[in-house]
Parts: structure tokens; C-alpha cells; sequence
């Protein structure tokens, strides 16, 4: 994961093995996000909503399996060849796996809702407090996706 955000690409699991006996992950692979190809559905040709397409087949991966002797992970598998461009250091923090709401902002964005701030205006606030939106790590979208998450979990069953 680490490698992908230096590069500019966003990384997936895309299967994981895990064991019966002690329930531990014998194999993972991450890929890039633009693995594979979106299924045809039949429905796609009466779609409301245009969604571009973001999968490109793209190759890039690394398989890592555990060792069952020494107990350590190895990599197997690695291909770094991608197909598709890659995010300029600019735009990092923009990709999905990069985005991420920490406890102490999650904090503050419960704090400045409980006090009748604008979700707009409580997110201009932090982005000014971290020093512009490159230094933020999430974004208006993340935040108004974790409220509504965060509503979801404190509505008691059979309250809807």
C-alpha cells in the first residue's frame, strides 16, 4: 500500500486466503485498482446515471504467502508494468486509499456537527487548520459519508 502511494496508484486485495486450523492468512494479492474489467450487466443499456469506466486490466500485483516453517511472509509474485496513467504528486492525497479520517478528526467533525456548523463551512475550517487541502487527508465527500455512518450506528433498531 505503502509503494502504491509513492508511485501515484491505488492498491486492492484482491483475494486472501486464510487458514481452517488457525484462522491465518496463508496468501493475499494486492492489485491496482484497475484490475480487471466492470461485468456487462444486462440492465446496462437502461442506466440513468453514466458511470466512466476505470478499469483498464491493468497487471500490476504482488502475491505474498506465508512461510509455514518460519512463520514470515514472502512475496512470490510481482509485476510493476501498469497501463494507465498515474496520479501526479499533486493529487495523492486524492486517491482512495489515502483517504482517511483519523480519530482526532473524526473528533472534530462530530464536535462541529453536534454544534449546528455547516458540513462546508466545518470542512473549510480544517482544511484552513492543516495548512490547505493538500495537507487534509480526507475530503467534503469523506466527511459527509462518515456522518451519515455515524448516524446509521446510533439509530437503535426499529427507530427508522
Amino acid at each position: 500500500m505503502a509503494y502504491g502511494s509513492r508511485t501515484g496508484f491505488d492498491v486492492r486485495k484482491r483475494g486472501t486466503n486464510i487458514s481452517k486450523m488457525d484462522g491465518k492468512m496463508t496468501s493475499c494479492r494486492y492489485v491496482s485498482s484497475n484490475e480487471g474489467v466492470r461485468a456487462k450487466r444486462q440492465t446496462e443499456h437502461l442506466r440513468k446515471c453514466f458511470r466512466a469506466e476505470t478499469r483498464t486490466d491493468c497487471k500490476a500485483r504482488m502475491v505474498i504467502i506465508l512461510d509455514q516453517e518460519t512463520g514470515n511472509y514472502e512475496v512470490t509474485d510481482v509485476m510493476l508494468e501498469h497501463n494507465h496513467l498515474l496520479h501526479i504528486p499533486e493529487t495523492f492525497h486524492l486517491m482512495r486509499s489515502q483517504r482517511k479520517i483519523s480519530e482526532l478528526q473524526a473528533v472534530e467533525i462530530e464536535t462541529a456537527d453536534d454544534s449546528g456548523i455547516r458540513p462546508k463551512a466545518a470542512h473549510e475550517l480544517a482544511t484552513r487548520q492543516v495548512g490547505g487541502p493538500l495537507n487534509l487527508s480526507y475530503t467534503c465527500r469523506d466527511r459527509k459519508n462518515y456522518l451519515q455512518s455515524r448516524r446509521q450506528r446510533e439509530l437503535a433498531f426499529g427507530q427508522a
